[in-house]
């Protein structure tokens, strides 16, 4: 379904914008008072404030307690309802209830309203002037409009897409998915595949963020998921080795893996670091060695060659053995990296 008005041309250089209503609860009063709006109202009118720094150093003294990307997201938003948004920009929101997306254009200039509620506080009016359905967009392009974020840019395939619908014209994108596949298959996947990429970057940020010593605690922990005890070296000279895998925990009954841990992000460890590994080891010994910076090519040709079995573990390898051995870490290991689970439709039988 397509409500068309004419009135709703693209203009050249203008923006779309997806601005949320707290999941549909305030979609009415978007439409009814003829805005759209964000929260962080304690911050006070931001009126004055022409860069994005001075809107994050606002939002940082009013929530000094707050982490400072949580205040710099925050400021970020703020300031494009304030600063970035133009008038004549487009403007879209969505309510799930009825599965509509509300198309309008900026009419007039950033407002702060002191008697509104939290997220009805900091706005901009809007002619509203057209609606799309959800179900006649194709999959990336409500994937693209899935943002956390409670303001953001529209792509301009999405923002393309939409105009054409407004304008009465076929959607080639959802007609050709339903030319593939059905569509309600194409879109869960694409937004699966979407999820997954993003969560495994995110873990691939937390882990990051880790310590030298909680990386180690880290690796040991999924090594005792993997039904293994551990033995975790003190920290100074480690003879080559940070921990020692093993079934009874002491490296006397086989197999017995020599774990050496690197968490330097931006540095891929070379020939010469395998080398030196190797040449500590006994010929039952397994060897891991997990690299945060990677592994150059000369690297992961010396493991190739090692006269023992060498398994080396970058950062996307860590990440995969978190996600499958996550359920059976311990306490400990998993307060180092909290992860949530969610679950996902999927065609399997159970």
């Amino acid at each position: 379904m397509v409500v068309i008005h004419s009135r709703l041309v693209r203009g050249a250089g203008r923006k779309m914008w997806m601005v949320r209503n707290n999941g549909g609860e305030y979609a009415e009063e978007f439409l009814s008072q003829k805005i759209v709006a964000v929260g962080w109202k304690d911050a006070g009118p931001l009126n004055g404030l022409q860069s994005r720094d001075q809107v994050i150093d606002r939002i940082k003294a009013t929530w000094p307690h707050w982490k400072p990307l949580k205040a710099v997201v925050s400021g970020s938003q703020l300031n494009k309802i304030v600063n970035m948004m133009k008038v004549g920009d487009k403007v879209i929101t969505y309510d799930p209830s009825k599965r509509i997306y509300h198309v309008g254009r900026i009419s007039g200039e950033y407002a702060f309203d002191a008697s509104a509620d939290d997220i009805l506080a900091n706005r901009r009016p809007v002619d509203w002037e057209g609606q799309v359905s959800r179900d006649s967009l194709s999959a990336p392009t409500k994937n693209s409009l899935g943002s956390s974020l409670s303001l953001f840019e529209v792509p301009e395939s999405a923002e393309s897409e939409i105009d054409n619908l407004l304008a009465g014209k076929p959607n080639k994108a959802l007609e050709h998915e339903k030319l593939v596949s059905n569509d309600a298959d194409v879109a869960t996947q694409y937004l699966l595949d979407d999820l997954r990429a993003k969560a495994k970057e995110l873990i691939k940020d937390t882990i990051i963020r880790l310590s030298w010593e909680d990386m180690q605690e880290l690796i040991a922990g999924i090594l005792r998921a993997m039904k293994y005890k551990t033995r975790v070296s003190p920290q100074g000279s480690d003879r080559g080795k940070d921990i020692v895998a093993s079934p009874d925990g002491f490296g006397f009954e086989q197999p017995r893996i020599v774990v050496e841990v690197k968490h330097r992000p931006n540095q891929a460890m070379g020939s010469q670091e395998i080398r030196s590994f190797l040449g500590g080891r006994h010929k039952d010994d397994r060897g891991l060695y997990v690299s945060t910076g990677g592994f150059s090519k000369e690297a992961k040709y010396e493991a190739d060659r090692a006269s023992i079995p060498l398994t080396l573990m970058d950062i996307d390898d860590l990440v995969d053995a978190v996600v499958e051995y996550y359920e059976q870490l311990d306490l400990e290991t998993r307060t180092l990296l909290p992860l949530s689970k969610i679950y996902w439709p999927t065609e399997e039988k159970i």
